[in-house]
């Protein structure tokens, strides 16, 4: 359960002196449908900075994670958040993987947002910018009804997957690949050649097939081919991307700089997607993007998760050049006081301080706790494993 807020903490709007001494006191985590970990950091001066630390499908192990952290950060100044970053990280010993970028993700949106809230100003405004006044955003949609739909809200782009009629195999059939372009151009239709739709393979294509759908959908112009095999395998992906004039996407599976520079340098993709609650926060997503730049390469946020990771991910854009689009689920209702706008394709620039969002408890009320899993999948032709 979410403790309740120090009197009048929550409305605090007021800069604090960056003489006057802060301390953390305590962190927070609780579980929020639909799958979600949010984060509560709690100082001694009423400033609470949110976080979403999260490991899809793990988020109790995430939660441990940040109370095995804790004891590092209590009675510390949230405002080091550098520091903090750099302590967290290599006193691990064994450093990076997922649990521990992701506890340490969302717990570095919470101190940036503690920092902006005790400055009085916006995240994007201490790192920089704004390089932009307001900032693209993207919806899911696989049929073209809810492509209708989602235009009808305010969107202009979308991302979708590769029509499918069963698991795609290792070599595929000319049947479904002529489905999947079938399905893509229905789409394309629907919309229009003024949208943009991205194409998520999801990792879960073999190389061969991922080369086959590839030139079957270049007639129709896809935003970006997202993650055309398994992530971790960058040379296979450079391969893809050398075969192919439509951009290559990834980066929900790569974390920290270290990750994304064997991407960058191996030229694998063309739009890096580093996902602002696994790479390492707002912090490492703003060196990622500086590397990214310094390679002609650009950044599309990864973001299936809620509206703190949301709110951090336009922070990012909005001090960034090389910005693309923000990928989104939700916009915030049922969460947020304020929930993000759409319009025309994008949302404005929050002007509030840190992250720029207020929780909504009395609409989360019933939306605590919740027991997801990753989906478990099988071939229902022979019984083998395969990718989500």
């Amino acid at each position: 359960m979410m403790a309740p807020e120090r009197a009048g903490a929550a409305a605090q709007q007021a800069p604090v002196s960056p003489r006057d001494k802060i301390k953390i006191t305590r962190l927070e985590t609780f579980l929020v449908k639909p799958r979600w970990l949010f984060l509560k950091v709690h100082t001694d001066a009423g400033i609470t900075g949110l976080g979403e630390p999260l490991t899809e499908g793990r988020a109790t192990t995430c939660a441990e994670a940040v109370k095995e952290i804790a004891p590092y950060l209590v009675g510390k100044d949230p405002r080091a958040v550098a520091h903090h970053w750099q302590a967290i990280y290599r006193h691990a010993f064994y450093r990076g993987g997922p649990i521990l970028t992701s506890a340490l993700s969302g717990i570095d949106m919470a101190l940036w947002d503690i920092k902006g809230k005790a400055l009085g100003v916006p995240v994007y405004e201490l790192l920089g910018g704004p390089t932009r006044n307001r900032v693209r955003v993207y919806a899911h949609a696989r049929t073209p009804q809810a492509m209708l739909e989602r235009k009808a809200q305010g969107f202009t782009a979308f991302k979708t997957g590769p029509a499918k009629r069963r698991p795609s195999r290792f070599v595929e059939t000319p049947a479904e690949v002529s489905y999947a372009a079938e399905k893509f151009a229905e789409l394309r239709k629907t919309v229009g050649d003024d949208a943009d739709i991205g194409v998520d393979f999801h990792g879960a294509i073999s190389p061969a097939t991922a080369k086959l759908l590839i030139k079957a959908l270049e007639p129709y112009s896809p935003m970006f081919i997202e993650e055309p095999c398994q992530a971790q395998n960058h040379d296979v992906m450079a391969e893809i991307a050398r075969g192919t004039h439509l951009p290559i996407a990834t980066g929900e599976r790569v974390f920290t700089k270290w990750g994304f520079r064997e991407v960058l340098e191996k030229h694998a993709a063309a739009i890096l997607q580093p996902d602002l609650c696994h790479a390492g926060g707002i912090t490492e997503c703003r060196l990622i993007a500086g590397m990214a730049e310094a390679y002609y390469a650009s950044i599309a946020p990864h973001n299936p998760l809620g509206p703190i990771s949301l709110a951090a991910g336009v922070q990012l854009a909005a001090s960034i050049p090389n910005f693309v689009c923000q990928e989104q689920v939700t916009l915030g209702e049922g969460y947020l006081k304020k929930p993000f706008t759409v319009r025309e394709g994008y949302l404005d620039l929050p002007d509030g301080p840190g992250l720029g969002i207020e929780l909504d408890e009395n609409l989360m009320a019933d939306k605590l706790g919740h027991e997801w899993r990753n989906p478990e999948t099988y071939d229902a032709e022979d019984g083998s494993v395969v990718d989500w």
